[in-house]
């Protein structure tokens, strides 16, 4: 359905058809998945021509507009909004690119940065005001909040 509304969408800003696509995973994508998604862009009409890790194509528009003399050993921080991933990469010359190393972890991103930073305001406004907004429906606690 995503990769099916993406190639509807490149092909009315386009005005031609989009038969090809370079996909972009995250970095701890299994070769399952990976599959996985291969399959979906045949079911949205896609011919994949490849599958690359999203720190590798991070690279690829860090590396499209340099040039490049000698190899270069970079690290691309992802904090997306689940997830976090870091990984090494070496640019050759001519814009060749190697992942050496990739780690990550699964559970740890945006959301969770959020959910502490309404702990601690939760938090704060209690000691302020003695009022507790936990366990409060978020109407609930916007009006308690105001008195």
């Amino acid at each position: 359905m995503i990769l099916g509304k993406m190639k509807e969408t490149a092909e009315a800003y386009l005005g031609e058809p989009i038969t090809d696509a370079v996909v972009t995973v995250p970095a701890y994508f299994n070769n399952r998945q990976r599959s996985a998604t291969m399959d979906a862009g045949k079911i949205a009409g896609l011919n994949i021509r490849r599958i690359i890790n999203e720190p590798t194509a991070a690279a690829l528009a860090y590396g499209l507009d340099k040039n490049l003399n000698g190899e270069k050993t970079i690290l691309v921080f992802d904090l997306g909004g689940g997830t976090f991933d870091v990984s090494i990469l070496k640019i050759s010359s001519g814009s060749r690119f190697q992942v050496l190393s990739t780690a990550g972890e699964t559970h740890l991103g945006g959301q969770d940065f959020d959910n502490r930073l309404v702990k601690y305001f939760v938090d704060e406004f209690k000691k302020q005001h003695k009022k507790d907004l936990y366990g409060k429906s978020s109407s609930d606690a916007e009006v308690e909040g105001c008195f």
